[in-house]
C-alpha cells in the first residue's frame, strides 16, 4: 500500500502490467515531447504576465509553475476522483522538469527528465516489480 492509498487517494489502474508493453513504450518518445510543449507554452505565458504585473521574477516563476502543474494534472485526470491523485503524481512530479528548464533554459533537459522518469516507471511496471 502506497502513502497516497493510506489517505484514500488512489488513481485508476491506467498503467498496469497488461497495458505496458515494449510496443506501447516506443511512441512515448514523441508523446512526451508534446507534453513538454503543452507545459512550456502556458508556462512562458504565465511567467510573462506574472512578471509584467509583479516585477518579481521569483514570484512569477512560482505562480506560473503552480498554475501549469495544476493544468497538467487535470489533463491526466479522467474523472473527479482521480484529480487529487493526478495533482500529487503528475502535477508535483513535473516540478523536476520545471527545475531542469529553469536552471538551464533548455527544454531538452526538461524532456530528458520527463522521459527518464516515465521510462523508469513503465519499466518497473513491465518487470512486475
Amino acid at each position: 500500500m502506497t502513502v497516497l492509498e493510506q489517505f484514500g487517494i488512489v488513481g485508476g489502474d491506467l498503467v498496469g502490467e497488461s497495458t505496458v508493453t515494449v510496443m506501447t513504450m516506443l511512441p512515448m518518445v514523441f508523446t512526451l515531447m508534446t507534453e513538454e510543449f503543452i507545459k512550456f507554452i502556458p508556462f512562458m505565458f504565465f511567467l510573462r504576465v506574472g512578471y509584467k504585473y509583479s516585477h518579481n521574477r521569483k514570484r512569477s516563476v512560482v505562480v506560473a509553475m503552480l498554475l501549469v502543474m495544476a493544468f497538467f494534472a487535470t489533463l491526466h485526470a479522467f474523472n473527479f476522483n482521480m484529480l487529487i491523485f493526478a495533482l500529487f503524481i503528475q502535477g508535483l512530479g513535473s516540478i523536476f522538469e520545471f527545475i531542469g528548464y529553469i536552471k538551464t533554459k533548455n527544454i531538452l533537459i526538461s524532456y530528458i527528465t520527463h522521459l527518464c522518469t516515465d521510462v523508469f516507471i513503465f519499466t518497473i511496471v513491465l518487470l512486475g516489480l
